[in-house]
């Protein structure tokens, strides 16, 4: 069927010998024209509106997962924290963080504009992507939280949340995400080794910088008391599976807002011939993830069955969400195939990050720094390694032959940009959240006292009642009667 276009010049002819029959064909088509627009802006909202919920959703899979991870007595301290990301994180997102991140036009290091959503919305940006890009900035934040869980005084998490959502995190990602970043896919003149560093979801931009801060808040303040008194094989434990399985399911439901939303729209601006949607892109990335995912969790099923000897719904469930992290980075431009190695590398990457941890007597109780940190690293190698031409070019199509994976063709440019990206995010984070770090532990604001520790966090600081001695129940009377002898033997 031939392609539908509208002008006046079509159009005149149709209305020959109406009055006016030149403004009325303007009339119609610049209105089907506004039509288009409207409905091309509903739609790409709508999809990232929808897609941010989803995100958002994933706070409330982080905070399941951490109450079963924790031991009982933190419970309730580590899901108010969780809480408290979130709604921290929205005011200084709000304030400081999206300026940082996205304030157009800025310069290479940071953006200088939309403080407190100023001049907002505009021809650029509108609310649903400050919604989106919140959502990110907090799953950041509870990253970190989850590294420093069971011994943190409460007002560090409102310092440190504040700190990484309202500066540390949006300067991150403005580098890597905005349109004038210094490592940006996004610029259109001046990319690092002519590409720029491939990060679309944020194995870097998010798991990075959440699990390198964790790791700093956890060295800083220590293990957990008695947690390495039996050796490695005393793990206070994690003490509800029924938590962390609902958590896990519930972030695997989220991540289909976060990798596939990162397109930010699905309706393509109209051209000649129609709308055009970036559906297959779209359907491909949810496919990789998943891949990536199941990969993951297989492989650290059989993993831990064949060093340990048993088989661990806690293990698993973390293996799962590793291998979630290092798909992040390049789930939009990679074979579905090469998503199932991603998961499986990420696997024993975990396992291997946590007998080091062990060994180096280094305590974080959601393996957070591991597990979003280390896979996360993996991630941008993987993408600099299997990124396909044709992905990295309908997905980036902002240059010409843009490089891509080095084990699919291409020169390597693209792995030593997402190299970079990986030193540049940890020394950064270190910069920035080793001081803090340091500062609250010197002023004593980091670390409860080994007494509130011991006694719980619930206890101590949230009002949680003390659990009442029960005095043992008294012994039945024996009953001498026939009947009661009769029931004693079983009768």
């Amino acid at each position: 069927m031939a392609n539908l276009t509208c002008s006046a010049a079509d159009l005149i002819p149709l209305l020959h010998g109406l009055p006016n029959a030149t403004a009325a064909a303007d009339f119609i088509c610049g209105h089907m024209e506004d039509q288009r627009s409207a409905t091309s802006f509903a739609v790409n909202s709508t999809y990232l509106l929808f897609s941010a919920y989803l995100v958002f959703v994933m706070q409330l899979g982080f905070s399941m997962l951490c109450a079963g991870s924790v031991q009982a007595k933190n419970s309730m301290n580590i899901m108010l924290t969780n809480v408290l990301d979130a709604a921290t994180g929205g005011i200084f997102y709000y304030l400081f963080g999206y300026a940082f991140a996205y304030g157009y036009p800025g310069n290479g290091f940071i953006g200088k504009h939309y403080f407190g959503l100023k001049s907002f919305p505009n021809m650029t940006y509108d609310y649903s992507n400050f919604l989106y890009q919140w959502a990110f900035a907090i799953a950041a934040a509870g990253i970190t939280t989850g590294s420093v869980a069971e011994r943190t005084q409460f007002v560090s998490y409102l310092i440190y949340s504040a700190f990484l959502t309202g500066f540390v995190y949006p300067v991150a990602s403005h580098w890597f995400w905005s349109n004038d970043g210094w490592a940006s896919p996004f610029k259109t003149t001046g990319h690092l080794f002519s590409t720029g560093a491939i990060d679309f979801a944020g194995s870097g931009v998010v798991h990075v910088v959440g699990g390198v801060a964790g790791l700093w808040g956890a060295i800083i303040e220590g293990p957990r008391l008695g947690r390495f008194d039996g050796g490695e094989r005393n793990p206070l434990r994690p003490h509800n599976a029924s938590l962390v399985v609902l958590g896990t399911f519930i972030l695997w439901f989220g991540w289909y807002g976060f990798n596939p939303g990162s397109f930010n729209i699905i309706l393509l601006p109209y051209s000649e011939g129609g709308f055009h949607g970036q559906w297959s892109a779209v359907g491909r990335t949810a496919l990789t993830t998943t891949l990536a995912g199941c990969a993951a969790a297989l492989t650290t099923l059989f993993g831990k069955r064949w060093l340990d000897g048993y088989w661990s719904v806690f293990d698993v469930c973390n293996g799962l969400l590793g291998g979630f992290a290092a798909i992040t980075s390049g789930c939009s431009v990679v074979e579905p195939w090469a998503a199932i190695i991603c998961g499986f590398v990420s696997a024993w990457l975990l396992i291997g990050l946590n007998k080091l941890a062990a060994r180096l007597k280094y305590d974080d109780p959601l393996e957070a720094a591991q597990l979003h940190g280390g896979c996360g690293a993996w991630g941008l190698i993987f993408t600099g390694l299997f990124a396909v031409n044709k992905y990295v070019s309908e997905v980036y199509p902002n240059k010409a032959d843009r490089p891509y994976g080095l084990f699919m063709g291409g020169d390597g440019k693209l792995l030593a940009a997402n190299l970079i990206e990986i030193l540049v995010l940890f020394g950064w984070v270190t910069a920035t959240m080793a001081p803090l770090f340091l500062l609250l532990n010197q002023q004593h604001l980091l670390r409860v006292s080994d007494e509130d520790e011991e006694r719980g966090m619930d206890r101590a600081y949230h009002e949680e009642p003390e659990p009442v001695n029960q005095l043992p129940a008294p012994a039945e009377p024996v009953n001498e009667s026939l009947c009661g002898r009769l029931r004693v033997c079983g009768f």
